[in-house]
């Protein structure tokens, strides 16, 4: 038990020495980052056109609890989204808009479609025009049959407008329709704005608790949110590079085009040398136009790349500030829990500490050795259910409702666990006065035996048979619960009632003279007895508090009556109730010896009296 203590201590000091480190780390500033792997985009997700990962991301991290701390990151990381949002939107528009799909065969056949439809829709209008303009004149007859005309013309010129829609429908999806195309992507920029201006940040933070188990919840939270920021980081710096790629190729491109025409800006010599001789033909004017449209379409690109990347290192600059931020609360959160993880250590120390101390200093006091026992069991039990409701405390953390708590507990566990209280409480009684100890003789429930093992819910004795018996052991260990201390009752026989009334019968022969022996046999019992009778009767005595009790004698006596065929002669001593056999087998000796030195002719029968009453 020495060594187990001293191998917990030398753990728990390490565990200490190592949470204190802990607590060092966690107290500096540090950096931290976490890279993950690539998400999917806000494309994919939302079945956009337009990429729009940034602001979804943004508005994702914003939703999440957010400190004061974050809340500046969180707006400004909102405003770049928004305004990558815009960006990228615009970028798709002109690209719709000068660079139109090419249209597969389908989308000619639909296209063609559409021309048609859009023709008989033109004609269908201009006879129902015609028709209300005639009808308006027309009298009698006339304007009753113009009058079905005209029906019957509003009636096509709706069925023209179905096959317009309907071949424009089709050609939105064959990927010819460009202004069907923009108009979409126009109808999903005001989406994505409208959802953007909706967008607060949540600032919602739930109230900081103690306790081991809500800093893990709080820990695993901001790592969770580490790992989202850093992925946020990491597609921003991605995204840039890729913008800024595409720049230089089309930075790349405009300096190529402008070398092979000097003069697509309008003022160059070339062009100012076609317009005055006036030889430059349409179609080279034409391609001047084209080649000056282009460029400057180019320069618009290449601007809103700029834009772009420029936003794009704006973001991963802001995401790499909020990382720090939320990596900042992370430490905090550590540095409380090896705080509390401290705290559980040092009452483990303190516990062991004191254990050890109580146990020298009960050795000290001049204290029965069971008293010492009893004291020390108490008292190490009293300070091990206070220690475990600390550890408890600082593992769980203080209810938030502790009445209500406490009440509702100590209902069900009244109920669930009545055996288990009621063998708790047996072993307070056990551990009284008139308990029981280690080493004691006892009797429960009809089984007798040793105490070899007591604890708070059993008790467990080795087994020696009835107290009638020869007291040997039976090599059975029973197992009781403590609840009989309470609801039955037990025999100590190793307290101040140790002492039992046991008696030795001897029959001797009528022709043999008893009184000799008689004597003999007194004087033996006298010597064997004379101390333990003593000791008895002082503690009767102690333990007594009737004048009738004091007046007890553990003097032994001998009756002598005549039986048949003879004379009983019936010894009655005081003897501790573990030493009563040997004691019986010794007397049974002397009494022999003392018959054999008589040379009695017959030798006396020897019996002994199975119900001995205790003291």
């Amino acid at each position: 038990m020495k060594r187990t203590k001293q191998i917990a201590t030398i753990t728990l000091t390490i565990l200490l020495g190592l949470i204190a480190y802990g607590l060092f780390r966690t107290g500096r500033s540090m950096t931290a980052s976490q890279v993950t792997q690539g998400g999917e985009s806000s494309q994919a997700m939302h079945g956009s056109a337009i990429d729009q990962t940034p602001l979804y991301t943004a508005r994702r991290l914003a939703q999440m609890p957010t400190s004061a701390d974050e809340l500046p990151l969180a707006q400004d990381a909102l405003r770049l989204g928004d305004r990558e949002m815009d960006l990228a939107f615009a970028a798709g528009v002109r690209e719709a808009q000068e660079h139109p799909a090419v249209l597969s065969a389908e989308a000619k056949q639909s296209q063609i479609k559409l021309q048609k439809a859009e023709k008989s829709l033109d004609a269908d209008n201009a006879r129902v025009a015609q028709l209300t303009s005639d009808l308006a004149k027309a009298t009698g007859v006339k304007a009753n049959s113009l009058a079905d005309q005209l029906e019957t013309a509003k009636v096509q010129v709706e069925l023209d407008q179905d096959e317009v829609d309907n071949a424009k429908q089709e050609l939105t999806l064959a990927g010819g329709d460009a202004p069907g195309r923009i108009e979409q992507l126009m109808k999903e920029h005001e989406a994505a704005s409208r959802v953007a201006d909706t967008t607060t940040v949540n600032t919602g933070i739930p109230p900081d608790q103690s306790g081991l188990v809500h800093h893990y919840q709080q820990w695993s939270e901001l790592y969770d949110k580490k790992l989202q920021l850093s992925q946020a980081k990491q597609d921003s710096e991605s995204s840039a590079v890729a913008f800024t790629t595409k720049r230089d190729a089309l930075e790349s491109k405009i300096k190529t085009n402008t070398q092979e025409h000097p003069g697509t800006l309008g003022g160059g010599p070339a062009a100012s040398a076609a317009a005055n001789s006036g030889n430059s033909t349409r179609e080279a004017s034409g391609d001047l136009v084209n080649a000056t449209k282009h460029r400057s379409a180019a320069v618009k690109a290449l601007t809103n790349f700029e834009e772009r990347i420029e936003d794009q290192t704006n973001l991963a600059e802001t995401y790499r500030k909020w990382l720090g931020v939320v990596t900042a609360r992370q430490r905090t959160v550590i540095h409380k829990a090896l705080s509390g993880a401290a705290v559980v250590v040092a009452i483990l120390l303190v516990g062991i500490f004191f254990d050890t101390w109580l146990k020298r200093l009960l050795n000290k006091v001049r204290l029965d050795s069971r008293q010492a026992e009893t004291l020390h069991a108490v008292i190490s039990t009293g300070l091990q259910i206070i220690a475990l409701g600390l550890i408890l405390l600082v593992i769980f953390g203080p209810p938030n409702q502790l009445g209500t708590f406490l009440g509702l507990a100590g209902a069900g566990l009244t109920v669930a666990l009545k055996d288990f209280i009621v063998g708790f409480l047996g072993w307070f009684v056990l551990m009284g006065k008139n308990g029981i100890r280690l080493g004691d003789w006892v009797e429960i429930n009809g089984v007798t035996g040793e105490v070899v093992e007591l604890g708070m819910f059993h008790t467990v004795l080795l087994e020696t048979g009835n107290w009638t018996d020869s007291g040997h052991p039976t090599g059975r260990r029973v197992t009781f619960t403590n609840s009989f201390a309470i609801e039955g009752h037990y025999f100590n026989f190793s307290t101040s009632g140790q002492w039992l009334w046991d008696e030795l019968t001897l029959v001797l022969a009528s022709s043999q003279n008893p009184y000799p022996i008689v004597e003999a046999i007194q004087k033996t019992v006298l010597e064997a007895t004379g101390e333990s009778a003593g000791q008895a009767e002082k503690e009767w005595q102690h333990a007594a508090h009737s004048r009738s009790m004091r007046a007890l004698s553990a003097a032994p006596a001998i009756n002598v009556k005549p039986v048949g065929g003879g004379v009983e002669i019936a010894v009655r001593y005081i003897t501790r109730a573990n030493e009563r056999y040997q004691l019986r087998s010794k007397l049974y000796q002397a009494a022999m010896n003392l018959i054999s030195k008589k040379d009695a002719q017959e030798s006396p029968s020897i019996s002994e009296k199975q119900d001995p009453k205790p003291a």
